[in-house]
């Protein structure tokens, strides 16, 4: 299993740990459980003195503890070599400098420092509730991107229970031939919720870039066109090389 790759488990495992989440009200009030489902403009939580319903918009943040047990290390200590990334947010046009592109990003998301696991990683992005997620990898690899997105569906594969590939289909991003590409699961690193997946893959320099967003199921069909027009927005600003080089994954 090479490095790049190691990413989506990693964030599932760091991001989406098992361990019970923080739920930051509005009013200061601050809710420690476990997010069991989505309903409609409510999160249902199980807490230490049973299930509540929370209003989505009432929660100001989640927080998803990191896991102290099984990947974190791994986790934290690819974190830890990761590169310092030159990235700036304003309003709503994300730039990178150090990965040259640009996105322009919803009202009230945020650079999340905490996604960025691997050196490999320019950037880690999320809603200011952070319910819904973005990270973009920059990757070497000689192969097409229908090849490069068999990789990814391996490794999803592996880190995902009950694996559903939706979609996968030819797309034009900042005037190239890209690769969009669907799928979903559960993550038995975050109590089994179900988890959809948007990926672009989009030729850059030697390599690719590729772009994944994600959230949980019960939400993604109200936010899949937003994540479709921050992939849109993907600009390339120059010629970035990737930092680590991608090769098929070991058993």
């Amino acid at each position: 299993m090479h490095r790049p790759l190691l990413i989506l488990l990693l964030l599932l495992s760091s991001a989406l740990s098992a361990a019970a989440e923080e739920f930051a009200l509005k009013d200061g009030t601050k809710i420690v459980g476990h997010m069991l489902a989505v309903k409609g403009d409510r999160i249902e939580v199980e807490t230490p003195y049973g299930k509540m319903l929370l209003k989505r918009s009432d929660i100001l943040a989640i927080s998803f503890p990191e896991n102290e047990t099984g990947d974190a290390p791994a986790a934290a200590a690819a974190k830890k070599d990761a590169p310092k990334i030159d990235e700036s947010l304003d309003g709503t046009l994300y730039a990178n400098k150090t990965g040259k592109f640009s996105l322009t990003l919803p009202l009230e998301w945020k650079i999340n420092p905490d996604l960025r696991v691997s050196g490999d990683m320019m950037a880690g992005l999320s809603s200011r509730d952070n319910l819904r997620y973005l990270v973009v990898v920059q990757e070497e690899y000689a192969g097409s991107p229908e090849s490069y997105g068999g990789l990814v569906e391996i490794q999803a594969k592996r880190n995902l229970d009950r694996y559903e590939k939706l979609s996968q289909s030819p797309a034009t991003i900042d005037g190239k031939s890209a690769l969009l590409l669907s799928y979903r699961g559960t993550s038995p690193k975050a109590n089994n919720l179900p988890i959809q997946f948007l990926v672009a893959i989009i030729p850059s320099g030697n390599g690719y870039s590729r772009i994944t967003t994600w959230c949980v199921e019960p939400l993604f069909n109200e936010t899949q066109a937003m994540f479709e027009k921050i992939i849109s927005s993907y600009h390339s600003t120059g010629t970035a090389s990737a930092a680590v080089p991608a090769s098929p994954p070991h058993p």
